[in-house]
């Protein structure tokens, strides 16, 4: 089992580091002078400086007639139990003969709460990370943001023993986020932010990786065009969003969402190409369209929705026309019966389901007629096969007769009675065969 004695002397190491930086960035004071900082609900105590603990002091509070309930002097200084932030006000002490000899002003409030922080790579070059605080604590406050690079190299850990310790640069026109420049594809990073007010400070730890916090800017000029004489399409184009990098090994894939404005579910398709074309649009009805996008490697997160663009498909001209005509017919159908009687005529409410219904019935009943005759004529081929075979069976056995009769190397069979012998031949009436050899 290894020890867990290095790990914590490397988090003491950075640290350490990090409250050095705290010491350097921020000032003693934390305000104007004469404010004195208190915990709210503990015990506040104000001196009275170059008063002896035995001469007589008077203090009072600017603005009020007396001192808040249950306070109490010490040694010429005044002690403000449980302090509420009703108590919060200037404070003055007085000598025996009224005059003043000091002023101090008192703020209270509550100790850092551990802040809430994540992180965000836009692209593959730098990333930033964002935090709240988990504690009102009405009290002015400042962030400490460092990182530290966890996976060092040979190299690295001989420049930098102690561990490399940067700084993760705020920009004064986004508060409550810093950023990571040049930052490395394969290694992880440990962020350390610190939360620092007068009172105390606390801090969160986050180890992050580029692969896992990745998420793109939404893309970036989406164009939505209807296309001619195409009554159910529309062209959609956009371009990269202008943070990330043009190198070609890092690309991106995109999502592409779009519905008619009077509906509320989306479509949504996946391409990686910079436009697609909408093939199922409703004709006439305007259109509303969104794109994001995602690491081509599906690292990471879709980034959020781009800002919508809306186009309508244009009109099939002979459905246009065909609503027109159907239209004046009707119009002069009512100039000619003006009766209100409701039309006697069914309306057609057919569901398109229930047509595929029939349809598919249809063929299934289709299917099954045309085996059962497939099957019957194959009955009949073989049966029409087989009578022939019985039919051409007998010209065989009489084949079979006839060659049992021809004459044997005994003798001759005589044509008018009598038999002649082998080898002989007579002519005339009765003659002899000759017989074979």
């Amino acid at each position: 089992m290894r020890s867990s004695i290095p790990g914590l002397g490397r988090v003491m190491v950075f640290l350490t580091a990090a409250l050095a930086s705290a010491s350097f960035a921020i000032p003693e004071d934390w305000g104007e002078e004469g404010v004195q900082y208190g915990q709210l609900g503990t015990d506040v105590t104000l001196p009275c400086p170059g008063v002896h603990a035995s001469s007589p002091v008077q203090w009072r509070r600017a603005g009020a007639m007396a001192l808040p309930e249950g306070s109490a002097m010490q040694q010429g200084s005044l002690v403000l139990p449980r302090a509420s932030l009703a108590f919060m006000g200037t404070y003055s002490c007085h000598g025996e003969d009224g005059g003043l000899l000091h002023t101090v002003s008192l703020r209270l409030g509550h100790l850092p709460g551990v802040p809430f922080v994540s992180c965000r790579a836009s692209d593959y070059e730098n990333f930033s990370c964002s935090w709240t605080s988990s504690v009102e604590t009405f009290l002015p406050t400042r962030y400490i943001t460092t990182y530290r690079k966890k996976s060092l190299t040979g190299e690295e850990k001989r420049r930098n023993k102690n561990g490399h310790v940067g700084l993760c640069l705020q920009d004064p026109s986004h508060p409550g986020t810093c950023t990571v420049h040049r930052s490395e594809f394969w290694s992880s990073y440990r962020l350390n932010i610190t939360e620092v007010n007068p009172l105390g400070f606390s801090y969160r730890l986050l180890d992050v990786t580029m692969q896992a916090i990745i998420k793109p800017d939404p893309p970036e000029g989406l164009v939505v065009e209807p296309i001619p004489l195409a009554p159910r399409r529309l062209h959609v184009s956009w371009k990269y969003p202008s943070s990330w990098p043009k190198e070609p090994h890092f690309q991106l894939r995109f999502r592409l969402q779009y519905r008619p404005v009077i509906h509320r579910s989306w479509s949504v398709v996946e391409t990686v190409n910079l436009s697609e074309v909408i093939t199922d649009a409703f004709t006439g009805l305007e259109h509303v369209v969104q794109v994001s996008a995602k690491d081509f490697l599906d690292a990471g997160n879709w980034s959020e929705w781009s800002a919508e663009a809306r186009a309508t498909p244009v009109r099939d001209l002979a459905s246009t026309a065909s609503e027109e005509t159907t239209t004046d017919a009707r119009l002069e159908s009512l100039a000619e019966e003006p009766s209100q009687a409701p039309n006697p005529e069914p309306i057609n409410r057919s569901d398109p389901l229930e047509k595929m219904a029939v349809l598919v019935s249809l063929g299934i009943f289709a299917f099954f007629i045309l085996a059962a005759v497939l099957v019957i004529t194959i009955l009949i081929w073989l049966r029409v096969r087989k009578h022939g075979k019985d039919k051409t069976k007998p010209n065989f056995l009489v084949a079979a007769t006839h060659l049992r009769a021809l004459p044997s190397e005994s003798g001759c069979r005589v044509r008018n009675g009598g038999e002649c012998g082998a080898g002989n031949a007579e002519h005339g009436a009765g003659q002899c065969l000759q017989c074979p050899a």
